[in-house]
């Protein structure tokens, strides 16, 4: 069997989906990888599997470059001959669908882990382009051998009301998974104040401002509690913090700057408590892995963040937008280690039984098989 990741970054291929591509190659299947250029790429053909960059702009409205742009995933798709197309996100999803049916391939698998800026934000233009991309949708999600795959409830909710999809092609399967051996409690190789993290794109609709906003309101505890902020601006997003906001927190202290962080594991080693207050989610990763590792979380009750923490067990939820709430949650576990112990076991144990990677392979060939590879 021949699969064909699509993605719209390499970086979403690298971080969420090496792991299935691993899982379906030792069952025998050969995986080639499809995304823009970028620095992931060459990290992908290290783990030994083929890379096919493309010239793509996930902003782009240009249609001559977007025409473009579909003859070269045209020629890819035509040379490889896949079995199946696997495609990620809502860009991926609608040029991969689009092509692989130009070029008659029947077997489609579309993952789409959230709907993204056009779907979230009330921008004039991402208000504008909402139909276009409903109606593509439609579109490129029909067809007797398409299965769409969702992480959260609430997604599955929205996309049949819109009516994008017959019911009977969704399968809801929560989040890509995570590597519990990996990212297992160990003992916080820390000295010094209680250390909070916030680890994502820096994105607004992460909830990066409410972030800063709880910081400010803690500051009269600013040595007993520290503020990390880990992630990098992503510029092929709308809703990217500018460079400007970023660098005036840091020098100001409000929060502690890290950039773009490769090894996670080593970095949640030394903190107590991860926060995530995003407006909307597929299920975030992040949060998943902070479980894992025995962390105590505060997120929003929001789409695919509310998947992740049972409120007062092994975490708490806040309202979206809500600055207060989440600093007197911070406090409160600032104040009390013995619920972020608590939280933390419970957290790891929700894991091992809902968001283990290897649950989430099985599902996601049990869908494969539905098609009949």
């Amino acid at each position: 069997m021949k699969v064909v990741f699509f993605a719209n970054t390499d970086w979403y291929l690298h971080n969420f989906r090496l792991g299935l591509a691993r899982s379906l190659r030792e069952q025998g299947a050969e995986v080639v990888m499809v995304s823009p250029d970028g620095v992931y790429g060459p990290r992908l053909e290290a783990a030994g599997f083929r890379w096919c960059p493309l010239p793509m702009n996930r902003r782009s409205l240009n249609p001559v470059s977007e025409l473009k742009l579909l003859r070269q995933i045209v020629e890819i798709f035509r040379t490889e001959q896949p079995d199946v197309i696997h495609n990620f996100t809502i860009k991926g999803v609608v040029y991969g669908s689009l092509v692989a049916r130009w070029c008659g391939i029947g077997r489609r698998i579309n993952a789409v882990t959230g709907l993204g800026h056009v779907f979230i934000s009330d921008a004039l233009k991402a208000r504008l382009l909402r139909p276009l991309v409903k109606s593509l949708l439609k579109f490129t999600l029909g067809g007797s051998g398409s299965r769409l795959i969702l992480q959260n409830p609430d997604d599955v909710r929205l996309f049949s009301q819109l009516g994008l999809v017959d019911n009977e092609r969704i399968r809801l399967i929560r989040s890509s998974g995570v590597d519990t051996v990996r990212f297992a409690p160990v003992g916080r190789e820390r000295d010094g104040p209680f250390r909070v993290l916030l680890a994502s794109r820096l994105l607004w609709e992460k909830g990066i401002r409410e972030y800063v906003d709880a910081a400010e309101r803690l500051g009269s505890r600013a040595g007993e509690v520290e503020f990390l902020l880990a992630g990098a601006a992503d510029r092929g997003n709308p809703s990217a913090v500018p460079k400007e906001a970023i660098a005036r927190w840091g020098e100001a202290g409000v929060v502690k700057v890290l950039g773009h962080v490769d090894d996670m594991t080593r970095l949640m080693r030394t903190v107590d408590l991860v926060v995530l207050p995003s407006y909307r989610e597929g299920v975030p990763k992040g949060l998943i892995e902070a479980a894992a590792m025995g962390l105590p979380i505060v997120t929003t009750d929001a789409p695919g963040c509310r998947e992740i923490v049972d409120d007062g067990v092994n975490g708490f939820l806040v309202p979206v937008g809500d600055a207060a709430a989440l600093s007197s949650k911070i406090e409160y576990l600032l104040d009390t280690p013995d619920v972020c112990r608590r939280f933390g076991v419970a957290g790891r144990k929700k894991v091992l039984e809902e968001f283990d990677e290897r649950i989430v392979f099985r599902k996601t060939c049990a869908v494969y098989q539905e098609l009949g590879v």
